[in-house]
């Protein structure tokens, strides 16, 4: 049976300690999830280095290891809540860690209330940010996995395996199979964020190429250009998705 390395979200909360720009960049994105949650119990799946909860104070935050900060641990695709307890599922940098996507979307379904909300922020396959993934991050891109796929969890897989294509895939390229497989959830909101800020920090590894003092500014350029950029180099996508009622 594999075990987990839980020194890597020590090390992602001392890179968040260490790096102004990092958590400038998170800041915003993670307001912007706090801003999409509908009122009621906010679950954290992934929770990580911890830092949802300064931004939703009230939020159950969980993750497939422990931490002194979170408050349960728990596997993503097997939730220990009962049916229809939670109103909102936040993920930041996990949809694409799951073995079966799938498998955690049926669990979401299953304890969300009706018009409880999924959000998350992911990375977002585009030209040009594709080229960053992969030839500058450790993690692969796989546009031709099936991201529908269920089958039987395997015991040796590290669960920060990832594939940095999977929310891509599933809530823009292949969204009708979303629609289709998920007729109980709908996507209420899916945009593309994150052009120059993000990928400058160089997320939580030990270099950066911008003072965490020029974020701000370089955000709000990002905003008036990504109507007309963001399908071009777009580094993220940030998604919320609904239980109907």
């Amino acid at each position: 049976m594999t075990i987990v390395d839980g020194t890597r979200s020590h090390d992602a909360r001392d890179a968040w300690t260490r790096k102004p720009s990092l958590r400038a960049v998170y800041t915003d994105l993670y307001q912007r999830i706090a801003a999409r949650c509908v009122p009621g119990v906010i679950l954290e799946v992934g929770g990580g280095s911890g830092n949802f909860k300064d931004y939703a104070p009230d939020t159950i935050s969980t993750d497939i290891v422990a931490a002194p900060w979170l408050d349960a641990v728990a596997d993503a695709s097997r939730l220990p809540f009962a049916d229809g307890a939670i109103s909102n599922i936040v993920l930041f940098d996990v949809l694409h860690h799951i073995e079966f996507p799938v498998q955690f979307l049926d669990e979401a379904n299953r304890v969300l209330r009706p018009g409880g909300r999924i959000i998350f922020s992911e990375p977002a396959i585009t030209p040009i940010s594709n080229l960053f993934y992969t030839h500058m991050h450790p993690e692969p891109v796989d546009m031709k996995a099936d991201i529908f796929a269920v089958g039987k969890p395997d015991p040796e897989r590290d669960p920060f395996d990832a594939n940095q294509a999977i929310p891509t895939l599933m809530m823009r390229r292949q969204r009708d199979r979303f629609e289709a497989r998920f007729p109980g959830l709908r996507i209420h909101e899916n945009q593309l964020t994150s052009l120059l800020a993000y990928p400058m920090t160089g997320g939580f590894r030990p270099w950066t190429m911008i003072p965490g003092v020029m974020v701000p500014l370089v955000l709000g350029l990002e905003r008036l250009l990504l109507p007309i950029l963001g399908p071009l180099m777009a580094f993220r996508i940030l998604s919320v998705i609904e239980r109907r009622s």
